[in-house]
């Protein structure tokens, strides 16, 4: 199954997107919250099978952001189903 970002609410200050299918079926969201030094991100799928297309579609996002304010950071919680997962950059906890 392919997923994609559908923009919910989009502010200067937090930014709120729908994780869709094909069928433009909401199957999760992810929330992107801005602070003068801070990047919140937080997203839950609920389809376990593409966790792997959540973090390929959620970490250019990610850094395309980061670009805007240099010296970010970035701090995420991220699941898909019931499993809390990892981007590449970050280390497992």
């Amino acid at each position: 199954m392919q997923i994609y970002f559908s923009p919910e609410v989009i502010t200067p200050q937090f930014q709120v997107l729908n994780v869709v299918d094909t069928k433009n079926k909401a199957v999760g969201n992810v929330a992107f919250l801005f602070d003068e030094k801070k990047l919140f991100v937080y997203g839950i799928l609920e389809e376990e099978g593409v966790g792997e297309d959540f973090k390929d579609l959620v970490t250019p996002y990610i850094k395309g952001l980061a670009k805007a304010k240099p010296g970010l950071d970035i701090l995420s919680c991220l699941y898909v189903g019931c499993k809390k997962i990892t981007l590449k950059d970050q280390k497992e906890e």
